[in-house]
C-alpha cells in the first residue's frame, strides 16, 4: 500500500500535515499553517521537492 499525506487541525488551531508510510507509521510531519489551504500547499511543495531529491550524508557535528 502506498503512503499518504494527512492534513489535520491541531489542538492550537493550526493546520498540519503528516506523511504516513503504507504500514501506518508516521515518517514526516509539517509545520503549523494558518489555513487548511496553506497546509495543502505545503504538501504540494514537499511532493515537488521530493521528486528526484538526492540523499546527502552530513558530517558528524563537532
Amino acid at each position: 500500500m502506498a503512503g499518504k499525506f494527512e492534513v489535520y487541525q491541531d489542538a492550537g488551531g493550526k493546520y498540519r500535515f503528516r506523511l504516513k508510510a503504507g504500514n501506518g507509521e508516521i515518517v514526516a510531519t509539517g509545520q503549523g499553517y494558518a489555513s487548511k489551504d496553506a497546509a495543502h500547499k505545503g504538501v504540494e511543495a514537499v511532493q515537488r521537492a521530493a521528486d528526484g531529491a538526492s540523499v546527502e550524508d552530513l558530517p558528524k557535528a563537532a
